[in-house]
């Protein structure tokens, strides 16, 4: 147990095998890259990753790639780069996209994260594979100074509860949490003003994500793989997570 010297106190020997036993399958290869290194490097050894995507030079100011990966599939990068990590892990991938003809087997495993773009239906795909099969899916979302997460379970409600037409997107989710902390008396501003902002572009871009995001994600991801492994409490959407220096100030 060398290799986690350094979690003890905060991981008992206990917990940290119940870690490298605890089976994750992630849906997106892109912050799904940040989240795969910092589960791995934390003691979860059986990590599959599922992406059909290659990697451009516009991830790079986020996801866990380098220069030399520019072109390549997402899933082997990441797949090499974990096994670099730990050669004895149990790391798969699957280099294609999720399609109706292409629906993942879940039921291996114990948790699966859905990190997919809203660009089309496999992220409800992926989340309805996963609750059938009786797992928790957790969902991330990087909001540039902060991170944003929620976790689905097979008794609880869809994330299409937030939005009953067919083009739910990961902006309603973050707007569905700024509106909550608003109702709540804790309003985010600097979180609404970038919602609002992305609204008035322009052009159809993608939601802007900073690095900071997408590793506050991969700890927060974590931190909850964690708790589900050990059957600690975690809430569970409708309810969520949202973490950000900016909510201090």
């Amino acid at each position: 147990m060398n290799r986690y010297l350094r979690n003890r106190i905060y991981l008992s020997n206990c917990e940290q095998q119940k870690l490298k036993n605890f089976s994750i399958v992630i849906a997106g290869s892109g912050i799904g890259s940040n989240i795969a290194e910092c589960a791995l490097r934390t003691g979860f050894e059986k990590i599959c990753v599922i992406d059909g995507d290659l990697i451009e030079d516009s991830n790079l100011n986020r996801q866990n790639y380098t220069e030399d990966h520019i072109g390549t599939s997402k899933a082997m990068a990441l797949y090499e780069r974990l096994k670099s990590i730990n050669a004895n892990a149990e790391i798969t991938f699957v280099d294609q996209f999720i399609s109706r003809d292409n629906i993942p087997e879940t039921g291996t495993y114990h948790v699966g994260i859905n990190a997919l773009d809203y660009t089309n239906e496999a992220p409800q795909l992926f989340d309805e594979s996963c609750l059938k099969s009786g797992i928790p899916v957790i969902h991330p979302y990087n909001v540039g100074w902060g991170g944003l997460v929620t976790v689905l379970s097979p008794k609880g409600p869809p994330l299409q509860l937030l939005k009953k037409s067919s083009n739910f997107n990961e902006v309603d989710m973050v707007e569905y949490a700024a509106s909550y902390q608003r109702f709540w008396q804790n309003p985010q501003i600097w979180l609404e003003e970038v919602i609002n902002h992305y609204r008035t572009e322009d052009l159809a871009l993608p939601p802007p994500q900073l690095a900071i995001g997408s590793w506050y994600v991969a700890a927060m991801c974590t931190h909850l793989l964690v708790k589900i492994a050990t059957g600690k409490f975690y809430k569970k959407f409708p309810e969520f997570y949202l973490r950000s220096l900016l909510m201090e100030e």
